[in-house]
């Protein structure tokens, strides 16, 4: 039945000229479909590369956003419009506005998981992998960074040099394990290295081995010649990485960690976006567009 829905999208990508964009956080069966797999500002550049004029991203809203500010002219469609981003929508522009008043002289570091209207207000935008190189090469020493305190302080800590100001948001995903439960997975499985992810607390990237973006934590399993790790970020990497390296073991950090968010898009999600019956085309008036492009603009400049 998988493969039977799988060779349907397949064939009606072609016919409709659509670009299929997957998150890592997908499942196995939607990332074989995609055209490009990967972390939500890497396949915005994929999409503003690719040929096709439709793309269909299999993700979330602020991911699909940044497509259409990267690519204007193309058709952006949100496979499943219930996928939101609880991070990205914690903080609204009003709120940073006040914050701002009362730090006029620190610039407004935004990670890349925020609403295009937050980031209208930002002066230039980050990744998980390219936040402390940024942050570290732009010229203001104050930063106010947002949303996420937990990623904004272990940028903090790799960037001593810098005065940063940080509010308490972030991924209630990755946040919600503790060091308990990241000890118990280190005694349960006491030869295997341990992945984080920085939106973790710090008490548990204090712990790890490595700590870094999805990207970051999938190249540095493959590469290593150890044969076990502990994962500690969404489950669906555990499931990714157990298929691509059966020979290696990969284990949870928590059943919890897992977004709902990503979750909730399917494999009958993308074949009914196709057939026109599903989805939700993102449409952005210009002025916000300009305005929000504007930090990612920058963090290109300074080595996104």
């Amino acid at each position: 039945m998988i493969k039977d829905v799988q060779e349907q999208i397949l064939r009606l990508k072609k016919q409709t000229d659509t670009c299929i964009l997957a998150h890592s956080y997908m499942s196995e069966e939607i990332c074989e479909v995609a055209d490009f797999v990967g972390d939500s500002y890497a396949l915005s550049v994929k999409a503003k590369s690719a040929p096709q004029k439709n793309i269909l991203m299999c993700g979330v809203r602020f991911m699909a956003e940044t497509v259409k500010m990267l690519s204007p002219q193309k058709r952006v469609t949100l496979a499943n419009p219930a996928a939101g981003c609880p991070m990205a929508e914690q903080m609204e522009r009003g709120l940073i506005e006040q914050v701002k008043s009362s730090y006029p002289d620190y610039a407004v570091v935004a990670y890349i998981n925020t609403t295009a209207e937050l980031k209208t207000i930002a002066d230039v935008c980050v990744t998980s992998s390219s936040a402390v190189k940024i942050c570290r090469a732009m010229p203001e020493k104050n930063i106010l960074f947002i949303p996420d305190i937990n990623l904004g302080t272990y940028v903090k800590n790799q960037v001593p040099e810098k005065n940063f100001k940080l509010l308490s948001g972030g991924c209630p995903t990755h946040a919600r394990v503790g060091r308990e439960e990241a000890v118990a997975a280190k005694a349960a499985h006491p030869d295997a290295l341990f992945l984080v992810h920085p939106e973790c607390r710090p008490e548990v990237v204090a712990l790890a081995d490595y700590a870094g973006s999805t990207a970051g934590i999938a190249q540095y399993a493959e590469q290593s010649d150890a044969r076990e790790f502990i994962i500690g970020t969404d489950n669906s990497i555990v499931q990714h990485l157990q298929y691509r390296h059966p020979e290696k073991k990969f284990y949870p950090l928590s059943k919890d960690l897992v977004c709902h968010n990503m979750r909730i898009t399917t494999l009958t999600d993308v074949l009914h976006c196709l057939k026109g019956c599903g989805g939700e085309e993102i449409v952005m008036d210009e002025d916000t567009r300009l305005k929000a492009v504007k930090c990612i603009e920058r963090m290109i400049k300074y080595g996104g």
